[in-house]
C-alpha cells in the first residue's frame, strides 16, 4: 500500500508539471524513477493515464478521471497532517473531562480558566456523573480523563493525587449550645443526619468508616448534591456530613458551624484517573500537568 501510494503521489506531481523531468525535479527523484512509477500505476490499473509527445505528457480521459480523486485523497491526507500537526503544537482538539458538579466548582474551575488561557484554541467536554459512573464512562473509551473523589481501587486505572480533603460535621443556628464541646462520632448520630446517597465515594468512605466503629449513618435525608447537603443544615433539618473544603465559604460567613469531634475523621482525597492501557492526547498531557503543578502534591 505503501507503493501504491507513492506512485499516486508522483502520478499527482507528473499531472501538474506535464511532464516527467519537472516532476522528477519536484519530487526529488530521478526521471527513470518517474517513468517506472507511471509505467506500474498504469500496469496496475490496466490501463494508460498518459499520452506522450515532444512536448511532455497529458493525461488521457481515464487519468483526467482518475486525477481528481487523486486530487481530493491528497488534500485530505495534507489536511490531516496540518491537523497533527495543529495538536502537537496545541492549536486545535478537545478534551473530554468527566466530573462531578462539587469537584467542577470548587476544584476544577481555576485549572479550567489557566489551561484555557493558555491554549485558547482547545475545547473541553464536560461529562458529569458520580465517581463510580465516571469510572465506567472512562472504561468506556468515552473521556480522557476523570477528576474525582479517591479512593478508587481498579487496576485498570492510573491514579493521581491531587488535593487532600478533609469530611467533618456542620449545623446551623437552631443548633447553637449544643456543640460548644467536643463531641464523640457516636454522640453526633444521635442527632438528625443529613448526608450524600449511597452512589458516592464520599458515602462509601464515611459507612467503611464508621462500620469499623461497629457504627452506622442512619439519615434523615439523603442527597445527590453537596450543595445541598449545605443548605438543607443552614435551614436546620439536621446535621450535615460535609467536605470542610468544599463548605468553607459557609462556614467562614457564619451561616454554618463545624462540629469539633474528640477524633479526627481520616482524610482522603480528590484525584485524576484516566486508562493505563491508553496514550493520553498531548492536550489532555498538558492539561493533567498544569493541575499537577499547581497542586504539587
Amino acid at each position: 500500500m505503501v507503493n501504491k501510494l507513492d506512485w499516486y503521489r508522483v502520478f499527482y506531481e507528473v499531472s501538474q508539471h506535464q511532464s516527467f523531468s519537472k516532476a522528477a525535479k519536484s519530487l526529488y527523484l530521478t526521471q527513470p524513477a518517474v517513468s517506472q512509477s507511471i509505467s506500474q500505476l498504469e500496469n496496475e490499473l490496466s490501463i494508460r493515464l498518459f499520452n506522450r509527445n515532444p512536448q511532455g505528457v497529458l493525461l488521457t480521459e481515464e487519468g483526467k478521471l482518475l486525477y481528481d480523486y487523486v486530487d481530493s485523497a491528497l488534500n485530505l491526507l495534507s489536511s490531516g497532517e496540518n491537523k497533527m500537526e495543529e495538536f502537537k503544537n496545541l492549536k486545535g482538539g478537545k478534551i473530554a473531562i468527566g466530573v462531578g458538579d462539587t469537584i467542577s466548582r470548587y476544584f476544577l474551575l481555576p485549572f479550567l480558566e489557566s489551561f484555557h488561557q493558555e491554549y485558547p484554541d482547545i475545547s473541553f467536554k464536560l461529562v458529569n456523573g458520580t465517581t463510580f459512573e465516571l469510572v465506567n464512562i472512562l472504561k468506556q473509551g468515552k473521556i480522557d480523563i476523570a477528576i474525582c473523589n479517591f479512593p478508587i481501587e481498579d487496576d485498570k486505572l492510573e491514579k493521581i493525587t491531587c488535593k487532600h480533603i478533609q469530611d467533618t460535621f456542620v449545623y446551623g443556628n437552631q443548633f447553637n449550645g449544643e456543640f460548644d464541646e467536643p463531641k464523640t462520632i457516636q454522640e453526633v448520630l444521635d442527632y438528625p443526619i443529613i448526608c450524600l446517597d449511597q452512589d458516592s465515594i464520599s458515602r462509601h468512605f464515611m459507612d467503611e468508616w464508621l462500620a469499623r466503629k461497629n457504627l452506622a449513618l442512619n439519615p434523615e435525608f439523603e442527597l445527590g448534591s453537596h450543595d445541598l447537603l449545605l443548605d438543607f443544615a443552614k435551614i436546620n433539618l439536621g446535621v450535615a456530613c460535609v467536605t470542610k473544603e468544599f463548605s468553607l465559604s459557609y462556614i467562614e460567613q457564619g451561616l454554618l458551624r463545624e462540629i469539633e469531634l474528640t477524633e479526627q475523621i481520616p482524610n482522603r482525597s480528590i484525584g485524576i484517573c484516566y486508562l493505563k492501557n491508553v496514550s493520553l492526547s498531548l492536550a489532555a498531557n498538558k492539561f493533567v500537568d498544569i493541575i499537577n503543578d499547581k497542586t504539587n502534591i
